[in-house]
Formats: C-alpha cells, structure tokens, sequence
C-alpha cells in the first residue's frame, strides 16, 4: 500500500463552492484511476484539513498525480485556494488495527 498524506489550509477568500465542487470532481476521478484504494478528509476546528488517500502502490499514486486534469486543479490550488499545504507520501507505512467486534 502507498499511503498520501496532502495536509493544507485554505486562503480566507477562495469562492468555497468552486472549490467544493473542483475537489468532488477530483475525487470522483481519483476513484477511478488503477489502484486507488481510498479517500477520506478531516476538517480540524482551526481549518486546517487532513486529505488521506491510499494506493495499491506508488506508481498508482504518482500516475493519479500526473494526469492532466489533476494537475491543472493542483495549479489553481496553489493560485487560488492554499495558503500553504504538505504533502506527504509513504510505502508501505506501518499498519496497526485494531476491531473490537472481531475480539
């Protein structure tokens, strides 16, 4: 698994229903690409957001970053929507889990 971590915090002026409805299309067509396994996003009170997506493999993660739709919505986030963002990448991360129904 290839785990992406994309840690960000929004300008205080972006149009949010632009940016809502540019960040759906994205993750429908993420949902789409070979080996995308998942995505979910987290909003702190302060506004930052935590975007967790996960890959079958690196090469699935870097082909969805590299197509053309993503990156031209990357270039208007940098423009118009991020006050600052991190992303971070992880093969292999290390796994814990823990269920209490299956205990």
């Amino acid at each position: 698994m290839f785990l992406v971590v994309f840690r960000n915090r929004k300008r205080a002026d972006i149009d949010a229903a632009v940016y809502d409805a540019e960040a759906a299309r994205m993750e429908e067509m993420a949902a789409s690409q070979p080996g995308y396994l998942s995505f979910t996003s987290y909003t702190a009170e302060d506004g930052e957001v935590i975007a967790l997506s996960e890959w079958a493999d690196e090469q699935s993660a870097r082909s969805w970053g590299a197509q053309v739709e993503h990156r031209e919505a990357q270039r208007r986030g940098r423009e118009s929507y991020y006050e600052s963002y991190t992303l971070f990448a992880c093969a292999d991360p290390r796994i814990h889990h823990f269920d209490r129904s299956k205990n």
